[in-house]
């Protein structure tokens, strides 16, 4: 029997606990064994027993039936805890391998993988798989050789109503494969919408402002509904696949129960089989139903696994970041030159950046003007090689940053954006984020020179406080300020400002500008900024338009060349003037 890859990889995982899979496989051959045993006793007390003179000791029938039940108690116990202490970790190692790889793929990953997706598959479809190896291999194992004791029981008892027995094994074996793609089908229905909905609960969760602000709650309630009332249409549509098996198999019973009966009465009335022995058989034969049964429901958690299988190996095999590339052995003078950059993002016909030459001195101050979807952003996203150009090369002190190690290009850099990104950690340990042994005084000085000093009076445990979930217990402008005093903390030669102030007030902006001034002294500092009058000071303006740069120099300098940097300078000068 050939394995699908999936489940074949899966099992590869069990490589390291092959010693506990010994002991529960050994479990299961001693629970497999103990089933012939009672109807073996049965038979025993009937034929030796229910008789005028017995020949069996009274002593012998509870030592036997208690005996054979605390053996199969102990095997019994010994594989479920086994199989629970293998199972447990190999979910744990799934998801610590879909986690592994989540950090090392690209920013662009996400275009194509929702959050949603992904954490659908971290925490519910890993468990399809396991579900799917515990299970087949519990059944594969157990099941399949109290099947074969018990038809071996049933042999020696009476090979000719064995024979009427077998006829469950193939028509089983029918019915599963009948069932079996309908089921894969279905649940690829089921994981999807599964994903979907609980993207929608991501959502929700993080835009509660937005959804209270815009009255979204009954749009948010409509597309819960439909995707909670679609996963139990899955539900009901697999969970009836599934169960029919159930009652076909036991309808294949009764019908060989039936004929075993009629037979076994005709050996009777000719002196062919005693009570005992077919009583044992019966009983044996019942016995035999519920592995089938069992081998026959293993299906549905097969069909699951395999459907899960996909998604979840889809994210583990997802290409990673390039590892390749040099470190750098000191301290970068902050030389960036780009030669011939373009950049389209996948999918996009029209590229983001064309022809992009420029050449930025080290401790230069470059600012990044333009209209909306004019490149800014890609353009900066570019020197950490969030995306690597589609054309051209990018030069840091004279060496193309594609042969330089990410980890070692990344820790040249530090960055504030827009989109502040904070942990439900202390605000310590987020000044300090990605130092393994954080430098107290350094992150007292950072949190200074951010003008962090009124927050931290505010907060119970000061810098030991905890600020919550991507710093809930802060407001917008002083989350930016702790992202401001993270890249002071870090203390890189290369410095990006993505709308760095664009969430504080006027008398936070100037204390928070204050504290740039000084952290942009001898850096080579990207600006991007939509408020022009954040970077008038900056060395140089480059502005961008539709992916290419169109004007370059100081805030005089276009001023006077009266060309797009002086009408969006205007434009801005205009609305900012009171009406």
């Amino acid at each position: 029997m050939r394995l699908p890859p999936h489940f074949k990889r899966a099992l590869q995982m069990l490589g390291p606990y092959r010693s506990r899979l010994a002991v529960a496989f050994l479990g299961m051959i001693v629970t497999a064994a103990t089933e012939p045993m009672f109807p073996a006793v049965l038979k025993l007390i009937l034929d030796r027993g229910f008789v005028p003179q017995p020949t069996i000791a009274l002593w012998m029938v509870p030592v036997a039936v208690i005996g054979i039940f605390v053996l199969r108690g102990i095997s019994t116990f010994t594989t479920a805890y086994t199989m629970t202490w293998v199972s447990t970790r190999l979910l744990n190692e799934l998801r610590a391998q879909i986690f592994r790889r989540l950090l090392d793929v690209p920013p662009g990953f996400y275009m194509h993988n929702s959050v949603g997706k992904v954490i659908n598959s971290i925490m519910f479809e890993t468990q399809q798989i396991v579900d799917m190896v515990r299970n087949v291999l519990t059944s594969a194992i157990r099941d399949l050789l109290t099947v074969i004791v018990l038809l071996g029981f049933l042999l020696w008892l009476n090979w000719w109503l064995t024979l009427v027995a077998l006829i469950l094994l193939p028509l089983t074996a029918v019915v599963v494969r009948l069932t079996g793609k309908r089921v894969r089908r279905l649940t690829k229905g089921l994981l999807g919408v599964n994903a979907e909905l609980t993207q929608v609960i991501e959502e929700t969760t993080r835009a509660q402002q937005v959804i209270k602000i815009f009255g979204g709650q009954e749009y948010e309630r409509r597309r819960f509904n439909q995707r909670a009332s679609e996963l139990i249409r899955y539900s009901m549509r697999m969970a009836s696949a599934l169960a029919v098996t159930v009652p076909i198999t036991q309808l294949m019973a009764a019908c060989a129960v039936a004929v075993v009966i009629v037979i076994a009465l005709m050996q009777s009335a000719s002196g062919e089989a005693t009570v005992g022995g077919f009583v044992s058989f019966i009983t044996a034969m019942l016995m035999l139903l519920a592995p089938l049964k069992r081998l026959a429901e293993v299906n549905g958690p097969l069909q699951r696994g395999m459907a899960a299988s996909e998604a979840v190996y889809a994210l583990i095999d997802a290409p990673p970041e390039r590892t390749n590339g040099r470190p750098l052995l000191q301290r970068t003078r902050g030389e960036i030159e780009f030669v011939g950059v373009g950049f389209a993002y996948p999918g996009q016909a029209r590229p983001a950046l064309s022809d992009i030459n420029l050449h930025i001195q080290p401790g230069e101050t470059v600012a990044f003007v333009g209209m909306s979807g004019g490149g800014k952003s890609t353009l900066v996203a570019l020197v950490p090689e969030f995306y690597p150009p589609t054309t051209g090369q990018i030069m840091l002190d004279g060496q193309p940053i594609a042969d330089i190690s990410l980890a070692s290009l990344r820790g040249q850099i530090a960055m504030v954006s827009q989109s502040v990104v904070l942990f439900d950690d202390t605000l310590a340990a987020n000044i300090s984020y990605g130092d393994e042994t954080p430098d107290a005084a350094r992150v007292q000085a950072a949190a200074q020179a951010a003008h962090l000093q009124d927050v931290i009076v505010n907060l119970p445990e000061g810098l030991q406080t905890r600020i919550g979930d991507n710093g809930s217990r802060l407001s917008g402008g002083q989350r930016q300020r702790v992202a401001i005093a993270r890249a002071i903390y870090k203390d890189a030669p290369l410095l990006i400002l993505d709308e760095a102030t664009s969430a504080l007030d006027t008398e936070s902006e100037r204390a928070v500008q204050a504290a740039l001034d000084q952290l942009m002294h001898g850096r080579t500092t990207l600006v991007i900024a939509h408020r022009l009058s954040t970077i008038e000071r900056a060395d140089r303006i480059v502005v961008l338009v539709d992916g290419r740069i169109v004007e370059t120099g100081s805030h005089a300098v276009l001023l006077a060349q009266n060309g797009v940097y002086a009408s969006l300078y205007r434009l801005q000068f205009a609305e900012e003037l009171p009406s």
